[in-house]
């Protein structure tokens, strides 16, 4: 959802523009207080969308309030206060309407009053989207739509799945929640291991996708980036014995210390080897590293610490071409045997690709080609076009550049594939 009802009128337009930010800013922590209020998801984010539509509307005619998120949270309590009036199905709506007009009615209606081991709504939500009740994949894909605002069709790319089959499996997540009576609330120390799993995944596809835009005309979404690591650290203080967790908190660190330099000024893309590496912010990444130290010391590797490691070998090369692929070719393997996927395995080629020679690289793609779960994977043809070129086979790299040209959503990257296709055409 675009707020202010699409792009066409947020140029020019102060309030439509306000509430496309605020959208983006406040979104999350608007509907994760409203849903422990209400005790329903589906409620909850309509809410949420009535109170957005409408700002745009109010906020032409007054103006655009000091503290948007503030009226962004009392509009979407008062549409939640109207829809269970009128909702007579809600077996006890009188009782969630008189918490609703309690809350209304105070001085300063925004401000919790609940204490407990996460004080943050947001990642109140997280731990009980990822109840186990739900299967992994739901608990990841109902989070990333609840807490990071993501569309479906963004978590589907994320997920290697149609679109249709991910709303169906973001619908049945909260039916399941309504049906089971999971409760929103903090789960108790004994239970918290269990739950982080889906915690940690949720976190990195939101930072993930921030990092990456699957869609879109934007090659980073900053807000996603800083939502992800702001979660990532309150993770760090809630469990800090847990070496994923600051390997995971390292990882988005490390990446999101070279956000700036990965497009130039024009908004294009800059590949990693040729960033201008005076744009990276050097505190961010000495934090990341000092993380990953924190996360090494409790000795029990896991994936993202190992993914962290890996983001620390390109970052500590004195320039692109002193990068030690060998290294991140092993600590792939490595990855590989932890927590094996043909993701993984694409990487682990692109890296043999440059530590062994393309052909070494090509033997070890070749096999991911025919894998149906990358089928519309875009990076896996760019990958190939990039090894099918340095292997100077020109025709079959023209030929995957175009396949990933066709499978690219996102605005940034599909004009750099062009790019790469044009000057190997043009050589």
């Amino acid at each position: 959802m675009t707020a202010g009802g699409g792009r066409r009128s947020e140029a020019g337009d102060p309030a439509a523009a306000a509430a496309a930010r605020a959208f983006r800013d406040e979104r999350a922590a608007v509907l994760a207080t409203l849903i422990r209020h209400v005790g329903d998801f589906q409620l909850a984010e309509d809410a949420v969308q009535d109170a957005f539509a409408s700002a745009v509307v109010a906020w032409r005619r007054d103006g655009v309030p000091a503290n948007p998120g503030a009226w962004i949270t009392v509009a979407a309590r008062r549409r939640a206060i109207d829809r269970l009036r009128r909702d007579r199905s809600v077996a006890d709506r009188a009782e969630r309407v008189a918490e609703l007009v309690r809350l209304d009615a105070r001085e300063h209606p925004s401000v919790s009053e609940d204490e407990s081991t996460i004080t943050d709504d947001r990642l109140r939500l997280i731990f009980t989207c990822c109840h186990p009740a739900l299967a992994l994949p739901a608990r990841v894909a109902l989070t990333l739509r609840a807490l990071g605002g993501l569309s479906t069709g963004e978590i589907a790319r994320a997920f290697l799945v149609s679109e249709p089959t991910m709303g169906k499996r973001i619908v049945r997540a909260k039916r399941k929640i309504a049906d089971a009576h999971i409760p929103y609330r903090v789960p108790a120390d004994e239970e918290l291991p269990d739950r982080l799993r889906g915690v940690l995944r949720v976190v990195y596809l939101i930072f993930n996708e921030g990092y990456a835009a699957s869609d879109g005309d934007r090659l980073v979404r900053a807000e996603l980036c800083s939502e992800a690591i702001r979660l990532g650290r309150l993770l760090c203080e809630l469990m800090p014995d847990d070496a994923e967790v600051w390997g995971l908190l390292a990882l988005m660190l490390l990446h999101d210390g070279r956000r700036a330099a990965r497009v130039d000024r024009e908004g294009r893309y800059v590949p990693l080897g040729e960033q201008d590496r005076s744009l990276w912010d050097e505190d961010r990444i000495r934090e990341g590293l000092r993380t990953l130290e924190s996360a090494v010391r409790l000795r029990r590797p896991g994936e993202y610490q190992l993914q962290a490691a890996i983001t620390a070998v390109h970052i500590q090369a004195d320039d692109g071409d002193a990068t030690d692929w060998a290294q991140i070719a092993d600590l792939y393997g490595a990855l590989a045997k932890l927590s094996p996927s043909p993701v993984v395995e694409l990487n682990r080629a692109a890296a043999v690709g440059f530590a062994a020679g393309p052909q070494a690289g090509l033997e070890l793609l070749e096999p991911l080609l025919g894998d149906p779960a990358l089928e519309r994977y875009q990076p896996l043809y760019a990958v190939h076009a990039e090894l099918l070129r340095r292997a100077g086979d020109s025709a079959g790299a023209a030929t995957a550049y175009e396949r990933a040209i066709a499978l690219s959503r996102n605005a940034v990257e599909r004009v750099e594939l062009e790019r790469r296709l044009e000057a190997l055409k043009s050589g």
